[in-house]
C-alpha cells in the first residue's frame, strides 16, 4: 500500500472543496450612525440571501461575511479594513457608514490592492479627489443628492442647514454646484453649519431666518442632516411667519414618521420602499415586513444594493482576483431594489435614479408616509467626473 501513497497525495487537491469567498462588511455600529449601520447590515444579509437563493454561495463556493464595527472613527476604519485584507484575507470589502471614516479607508484599499465597495458614505471626495482604482461606490454621492434637490428648486432663495463635518460640507458644496448645473434661477443666500450632535438650533435657525426673510420668494430652508433630524425643532420656531418653507432631504423611516405635521412638504430621497416597482423590491419589502414588522429603509436598501454588486462582481470575475474584479466591475450593470444600476467606468460611481416626494397629508397607517411626485432618472442627474484618473 505504501507505494500508492504518492499517487493518492497527488490526486488529493482535485477532491478538495472549493475555497470559500470572504467579504468584509464594515459599519459604524457604535455611535451616532448606529441606526444606519444596523440597517446596512440587515439589508446586506437579505440581499445575499435573495441573490444566492438562500445558499450563501457563488458558483459552488461558500460565501463568508465578516462584520466589523469602526464606530464611525476614521482611525478605526483604517485599522478594520487593514485587518480585513491582511489578517482575514477577504476577497472584497464593503463599508462604511461615516464619510470621514470611508475617506480614511481609501488608501488602505490601494495599499493592499483590494476592492472596496463604499456603502453608504456619500462624500463626493470618495469618487472624486480621494479616489483610487480599487474604489467602487453603490451609495449615492452628495452630487446626486444635490442634483435631485436642485431639480425641484426652480427660482427664489435657498439657505442650508448642515452638520459641521465632511458629509454636511460636502453636501452643501454639491448643492451649490448642482443648482448651477441644472440652470436653476434660485439663489443661495446662506450656509449654516452646526455641530454633528447639536440639539439646540435656536441661534442657527434665527441666523437663517434673518438671511432669508427679505429675499425673493419662494424662500426655502434645505436641511441636510445625518442622524436625529432637527426639522421639528426648527418648525417649532415657526419659519412660516417669514414665508420660509422647509425642504427636508430624505431620511430614515423613524424620522419620517415624526413629519406627519408637514403634510404637503416636498423633498427628495434616495429610496422609499413604496416607490420602486420591480420583483426584487417586492420580495425585499415583503420579506422585511415578515421579519422585522416594518418596511425596509434607505440604508437597508443600500445594504441590499451593495450585496448585489458583490455577488454580481464575484460571479462575473469568477472569484476574488482583484484585477479580474476591476475588469468585471467597470461599466458593470446590476439589479437593485431601486432598479438597474451601473458603475460608471470613469470613477466607479453607481449611476441611479432618485425620487421627488411629497409628505402625505392623509396617512392610512404608520408606514404610509410619502407619495411619489416623480422618479428622477439617472439620465437627468449629470454627475460630473471629478477624479484624477
Amino acid at each position: 500500500m505504501k507505494k500508492y501513497l504518492p499517487l493518492i497525495l497527488a490526486l488529493a487537491p482535485a477532491f478538495a472543496p472549493a475555497q470559500e469567498l470572504k467579504v468584509a462588511l464594515i459599519t459604524g455600529k457604535t455611535g451616532i450612525l448606529e441606526p444606519y449601520a444596523k440597517e446596512t447590515e440587515a439589508g446586506f444579509m437579505l440581499g445575499l440571501e435573495y441573490l444566492t437563493k438562500g445558499k450563501m454561495e457563488i458558483k459552488g463556493r461558500k460565501l463568508k461575511v465578516i462584520v466589523k464595527d469602526d464606530q464611525s472613527k476614521p482611525d478605526l476604519g483604517r485599522t478594520m479594513l487593514a485587518e480585513a485584507y491582511g489578517d482575514d484575507k477577504v476577497d472584497i470589502a464593503v463599508g462604511t457608514s461615516s464619510s470621514g471614516s470611508a475617506i480614511a479607508m481609501l488608501p488602505i484599499a490601494a495599499e493592499y490592492k483590494k476592492v472596496l465597495i463604499v456603502e453608504p458614505a456619500v462624500a463626493d471626495a470618495i469618487t472624486g479627489e480621494k479616489w483610487n482604482k480599487y474604489i467602487f461606490r453603490t451609495a449615492r454621492n452628495s452630487m446626486q443628492d444635490g442634483l435631485a434637490a436642485a431639480s425641484t428648486f426652480k427660482q427664489g432663495s435657498v439657505a442650508f442647514l448642515a452638520q459641521d463635518y465632511a458629509f454636511g460640507k460636502d453636501a452643501v458644496k454639491a448643492a451649490r454646484e448642482a443648482l448651477a448645473l441644472t440652470g436653476s434661477k434660485a439663489n443661495i443666500v446662506h450656509e449654516e453649519y452646526a455641530p454633528q450632535n447639536a440639539t439646540d438650533f435656536t441661534a442657527s435657525a434665527q441666523r437663517i431666518f434673518d438671511k432669508l426673510k427679505d429675499k425673493p420668494q419662494p424662500r426655502i430652508l434645505q436641511i441636510i442632516w445625518a442622524g436625529p433630524n432637527p426639522m421639528n425643532k426648527i418648525a417649532d420656531m415657526k419659519p412660516e411667519r417669514y414665508g420660509i418653507t422647509l425642504a427636508p432631504g430624505g431620511n430614515i423611516l423613524p424620522v419620517l414618521k415624526t413629519w406627519k405635521a408637514f403634510g404637503g412638504t416636498e423633498g427628495t430621497i434616495y429610496y422609499y420602499y413604496a416607490f420602486p416597482k420591480n420583483p426584487m423590491n417586492d420580495w425585499f419589502v415583503a420579506e422585511h415586513m415578515k421579519r422585522y414588522k416594518s418596511p425596509p429603509d434607505m440604508f437597508t436598501a443600500g445594504g441590499f444594493t451593495a450585496a448585489s454588486a458583490v455577488v454580481t462582481a464575484l460571479a462575473k470575475a469568477g472569484g476574488g482576483d482583484t484585477k479580474k474584479l476591476i475588469e468585471a466591475m467597470e461599466g458593470m450593470e446590476f439589479d437593485t431594489p431601486k432598479g438597474r444600476m451601473q458603475f460608471r467606468t470613469e470613477d466607479h460611481q453607481a449611476m441611479q435614479p432618485m425620487y421627488h416626494f411629497r409628505i402625505k397629508k392623509e396617512q392610512k397607517n404608520e408606514w404610509d408616509l410619502l407619495e411619489l411626485v416623480r422618479e428622477i432618472p439617472a439620465s437627468e442627474l449629470p454627475v460630473p467626473v471629478k477624479n484624477k484618473r
